[in-house]
């Protein structure tokens, strides 16, 4: 009886490992964002989404592959020379996913679908980049690279995958190259710097001599006013004395304004910081100078 106890324990304990190894060969769960590729004795049977399904036991239906539908990137470096010989290193990033409606040929066709994706646009850089100067490339970066990818999601959609984004992360020259061109717009950046200083200086001096004009003109302006004042007062004066029935001829009147300017003109010559006036000695002096600027006065007037 016991042996017979334990012969049927050991079948039920058979059993249960039999039915869970079924279970476990026939029930599968695909995630989110994810389809698996079923296969019947090798040979491609159906494509299951995400869920709970259920397939044949004992190697009859099998999983082939989970195949990721969720966007990837492929980051990668490319090298090429630019049209006016310029070495360059470009750094580019390709985001791109399976379609959901071709999923068997991007599972069937390509043995290394991220390799090739990278073989097509290094392919389509290299044919874009030798067409445009170093300035040019950096310039239209954005350009090439939907180029490229429209180019490269042409061939790759015939393969089940689709090209999201190609994007040029970077440009870098070749070292020399570089640090030349960091010494041509050092050098720019100096040349407007001293255009700019010198156009500074150029509007301090003018500037400058504008004031110094200006205020000679006004100095003029105070001078003629001055002068006008003095021959009014004198005008006054005259024609009070010729009411008060005193005669004074125009010789008198012409004597007392050049005489009344050479005094202003010793004044300004004090006042412009001149410690030493040269007069006449004899005590006629004033008189002498007065009878020669009228003198001189009278010779130009003939």
């Amino acid at each position: 009886m016991p042996t017979l106890l334990i012969w049927i324990l050991l079948i039920i304990f058979i059993a249960a490992i039999v039915v869970i190894f079924s279970v476990s060969s026939v029930i599968y769960v695909v995630k989110q964002q994810t389809v698996v590729i079923i296969e019947r004795f090798g040979k491609y049977k159906t494509t299951s989404q995400s869920g709970f399904h259920v397939k044949l036991p004992w190697g009859i239906d099998r999983i082939a592959a989970r195949v990721q539908l969720r966007l990837m990137q492929s980051d990668m470096t490319v090298e090429t020379k630019t049209k006016d010989n310029v070495f360059v290193t470009m750094n580019v990033a390709t985001q791109f996913r399976v379609s959901e409606e071709n999923v068997t040929d991007a599972y069937y066709k390509l043995m290394r679908p991220e390799e090739q994706i990278r073989s097509y646009i290094e392919d389509a850089l290299r044919s874009s980049v030798p067409k445009l100067t170093l300035d040019e490339l950096f310039e239209k970066k954005d350009e090439i690279a939907l180029e490229v990818q429209h180019q490269v999601a042409e061939e790759m959609s015939t393969y089940g995958y689709i090209i999201v984004k190609t994007l040029i992360t970077k440009v870098e020259p070749d070292a020399e190259v570089k640090q030349s061109m960091n010494e041509i717009n050092a050098a720019q950046r100096k040349r407007v710097a001293a255009q700019e200083l010198a156009n500074a200086d150029k509007i301090k001096i003018v500037t400058a001599a504008e004031a110094e004009a200006e205020k000679d003109r006004l100095h003029g302006v105070g001078i003629a006013e001055q002068r006008k004042a003095i021959v009014d007062g004198l005008a006054e004066s005259i024609k009070e004395m010729k009411d008060a029935g005193v005669e004074i001829s125009e010789e008198q009147i012409m004597s007392i304004l050049l005489t009344n300017q050479y005094l202003d003109s010793l004044n300004t010559f004090a006042t412009n910081g001149n410690s030493t006036i040269f007069l006449p000695a004899s005590p006629n002096g004033i008189e002498d100078i007065r009878t020669q600027l009228l003198s001189a006065f009278q010779a130009k007037n003939k």
